[in-house]
């Protein structure tokens, strides 16, 4: 099982980041479907740590950013002494956008950051479309990634998600005046999401895209490029690779992506070198009470900056 190296004492953090202004404008990342994903250079915070042990990289799922992360990896850098790397993924966050939105893509963004910042191997440690980006770059780069935490997902084909559709329309369907004041503008962009999206939770996490730059209101994630790449987000590529690091798959007690399907510890041991309980063979760890984005549910952090 999963191990961590505890440091009892606590040291102050370092910070390092990248912030990309053009986040909000179309990289060329790539125009052709047949061409070979190029790498973005993704916007990223880096929490200092020691050296010598690998580095914890976290990536956040669907809608989400770096910043949903702030006090779990300052959490995990005071508790263990790691370098802590929060990152935000093509078309989310900071970074850049791309009409490219695969996982393959996704994966070979973080092939090029990692080396770069001296953080390869890593614990390697992805929440939803995040941990579906962290398995396909384990399965084709494992020297990367010296153990893999899955959070709320699986390698599974999920039936498509009719609500993240609906919230991508009535995001692109908003219309907020130009130079209203924050609060007014919020208030209203909040008003009108709540006609799709009852959960006020839910509704308070998809906000945190929405940012102010010189009067003009506008999302910081790229949802056309979502609208086109959501059934292939609700996939997993066909990938013929095993990684034999150790693995660990948590599961919300009240998973809506996760459902426990004949045959899914079978799919994920054939890929994965899986952690599981001595006896009474394969189990399925459960957090209490989780949901869909398990650190809003939990943390109550994503908006925090």
């Amino acid at each position: 099982m999963l191990r961590w190296a505890v440091h009892r004492a606590l040291r102050p953090c370092r910070l390092s980041s990248s912030r990309m202004p053009e986040a909000l404008r179309n990289s060329s990342g790539g125009g052709r479907e047949d061409a070979e994903p190029r790498p973005l250079p993704l916007s990223y915070k880096l929490l200092d740590g020691e050296a010598s042990l690998p580095g914890i990289v976290l990536l956040h799922g669907l809608f989400g950013s770096k910043a949903n992360f702030n006090s779990i990896a300052k959490a995990l850098a005071q508790r263990t002494g790691r370098r802590v790397l929060t990152v935000d993924a093509r078309n989310h966050g900071d970074s850049p956008h791309s009409p490219d939105m695969s996982y393959e893509a996704m994966a070979q963004d973080l092939q090029a950051l990692l080396p770069q910042l001296d953080l390869a191997p890593c614990v390697l440690i992805g929440h939803s479309m995040g941990g579906k980006t962290a398995m396909v770059l384990s399965l084709q780069r494992p020297e990367l990634v010296e153990r893999l935490i899955v959070v709320d997902i699986s390698p599974m084909p999920q039936s498509s998600l009719p609500r993240f559709s609906s919230y991508v329309a009535a995001m692109k369907a908003m219309d907020i005046p130009d130079e209203l004041p924050r609060s007014s503008a919020w208030k209203l962009a909040d008003e009108q999401l709540s006609l799709v999206v009852q959960n006020l939770t839910v509704r308070q996490f998809l906000l945190t895209n929405l940012v102010e730059i010189n009067g003009h209101f506008r999302w910081r994630v790229n949802l056309d490029a979502l609208a086109q790449n959501m059934a292939k987000l609700m996939c997993f590529p066909r990938l013929q690779e095993s990684y034999s690091g150790p693995t660990l798959f948590l599961i919300g007690g009240d998973s809506a992506l996760v459902q426990p399907p004949t045959g899914l510890h079978g799919h994920c041991a054939r890929l994965f070198d899986l952690r599981v309980a001595p006896e009474g063979g394969a189990r399925r760890p459960r957090a209490s009470s989780s949901c869909i984005w398990f650190h809003v549910s939990t943390q109550k952090d994503s908006g925090k900056h």
